[in-house]
């Protein structure tokens, strides 16, 4: 199907863009090496939870996944890019920064 294999490759684009391996992408939003491959192929559909879960770990929206709509993502695109190849502890710290100003947009909102 046209939607699946245009789908797939963007996630397959989003996997490169991170700089993950398929095995290690694969395990992080917990499916299997070869069923990413076939994704990222077009010959298998992706479901609700595995959707989530790639956009969970990667930053992307779904829309961008599902639609290729890159309007909500340039920004979370660029920290990404920074981040890429930190320790943990800067990837922590950073986390807790960003979830300690969501806290306080939502106090003040």
């Amino acid at each position: 199907m046209k939607n699946d294999l245009e789908i797939g490759s963007r996630i397959r684009n989003i996997r490169e863009h991170l700089k993950y391996s398929r095995e290690t992408f694969s395990e992080m939003v917990e499916i299997s090496e070869s069923f990413l491959s076939q994704i990222e192929r077009g010959e298998k559909s992706i479901s609700l939870k595995t959707l989530m879960s790639i956009a969970s770990h990667s930053g992307f929206s779904t829309d961008y996944i599902l639609f290729g709509d890159e309007s909500n993502n340039s920004t979370i695109k660029r920290i990404n890019k920074l981040l890429i190849g930190k320790p943990n502890c800067i990837l922590d710290l950073v986390y807790n920064i960003v979830r300690s100003i969501s806290g306080f947009s939502k106090n003040n909102s």
